[in-house]
């Protein structure tokens, strides 16, 4: 909980908003972007049905490594200049993804794009506490948002622009944004510098800092990390095959199947937006964790036992249990005392999580094909989401990450 009053949100930090808006903003075109127009780029780039499908895992993996990797980067050369470093590779695969002639220049830009992407996700909270430590909640809401944005804007336009002037100018003109992007956080990056050397103080060094590996004895890192994943594995479960499932089981059309798979990617949005800041004046948490496995539980049960009765309310359901993702946002901030934490607990949680979330459409559409049935496959979802209410209790008290790092001086639970 935040007893302190909070400062203006614009005093000394415009530019701060500014830059954590068009971060935000760049950090899902690339994923979102190719699939409405894989026909057109198929034109000139042959995609097989392999290579669309290594391109459609390259987002959880790329966001996977790359997070992992993000707070050692961050450690040695500051969040700043790492956010600078990660704009670029965005730019210079937009530009690239939009020229390409072929699928290996295409596929390597692709992962460049994607590798600054993986780093913004994890930079992204720590930016937060240490710009507006006082407005955690507020902050974390905004750059939710953002992320849906981003998300939303390019499936919508992807193809009107493609048919206009071209895929090569739809996925290339993203490098725009995140040209535009670099302008606040350059300037960030000139008044961090000039401060640090004023104070001369270090960036994120020093023997509390630790890489990712630090967090692997820390059951508070374990828990958001299994709260992420268990959200991860079951959205991205559910954008690859609830269509298919919704035409099986619940005789809908190909057409309203692709509305609810809308519904499913929107429903949580309004939640997004309230739920950072109901969690940070919440004591436990630990409930907000528990709400969002319940939509899932309550989703899933309607798909199960009556997909075709009230289908939109068990999507709508369903959508609603990826609040997990915001409230894992806040909790990297919550249950860490320093940037140097909230540094490495992102890195860690978001990391692993990814990892376990590009397995949800591989397992579930190979379960599905095993079993021949749609329901064991619906049934294997609520496996992580039964690890994430576990982790939720945990989290309901307020331990902190650096306590594992220095027991002897934690305080008493």
């Amino acid at each position: 909980m935040q007893n302190s009053r909070p400062a203006p949100v614009w005093a000394g930090r415009g530019l701060a908003v500014v830059g954590l808006i068009v971060l935000a903003l760049n950090l899902r075109s690339a994923v979102a972007v190719f699939s409405p127009i894989i026909d057109e780029v198929g034109v000139d780039i042959p995609l097989t049905t392999a290579s669309v499908g290594v391109l459609g895992m390259l987002p959880p993996v790329c966001f996977a490594l790359f997070g992992l990797l993000a707070p050692t980067v961050a450690r040695r050369a500051g969040l700043e200049l790492t956010v600078v470093c990660a704009l670029v590779a965005m730019t210079v695969g937009h530009l690239v993804r939009g020229l390409s002639d072929s699928l290996e220049v295409f596929g390597v830009a692709t992962a460049l794009t994607l590798a600054g992407m993986g780093f913004g996700n994890v930079l992204m909270p720590p930016l937060i506490k240490r710009y507006f430590p006082d407005r955690i909640g507020m902050f974390t809401s905004v750059t939710t948002v953002m992320l849906s944005v981003s998300t939303g804007v390019p499936t919508l336009i992807a193809a009107p622009v493609a048919d206009t002037v071209g895929w090569r100018v739809a996925i290339g003109s993203w490098a725009a944004l995140a040209l535009i992007a670099l302008v606040p956080w350059i300037a960030l990056l000139v008044q961090h510098r000039r401060r640090v050397s004023r104070e001369d103080s270090p960036e994120l060094g020093g023997a509390a800092s630790g890489p990712v590996g630090r967090a692997w004895r820390s059951p508070v890192a374990w828990s958001i990390m299994v709260v992420q994943a268990a959200s991860s594995f079951n959205a991205y479960a559910m954008f690859a095959w609830l269509p298919l499932l919704l035409v099986d089981t619940a005789d809908t059309t190909p057409a309203a199947a692709g509305a609810l798979l809308s519904l499913f990617g929107f429903a949580g949005l309004p939640a997004a937006i309230v739920v950072p800041f109901l969690a940070v004046r919440m004591r436990n948490v630990g409930i907000l964790v528990q709400v969002g496995v319940g939509f899932f539980v309550a989703g899933y049960a309607g798909l199960l036992f009556a997909p075709a009765t009230l289908t939109w309310l068990w999507v709508l359901f369903a959508g609603l249990g990826p609040i997990l993702f915001p409230v894992t946002l806040v909790l990297i901030n919550l249950r860490t005392r320093t940037q140097r934490g909230s540094v490495v607990l992102s890195g860690f949680s978001q990391g692993f999580g990814y990892v376990i979330g590009a397995l949800g459409p591989l397992l579930f559409g190979l379960v599905h094909e095993i079993t021949g049935s749609w329901q064991v496959p619906l049934i294997m979802l609520l496996v992580p989401v039964a690890a994430a209410s576990v982790a939720g209790v945990y989290l309901a008290r307020p331990h902190m990450l650096e306590d594992s790092w220095h027991p002897r001086s934690a305080p008493k639970a």
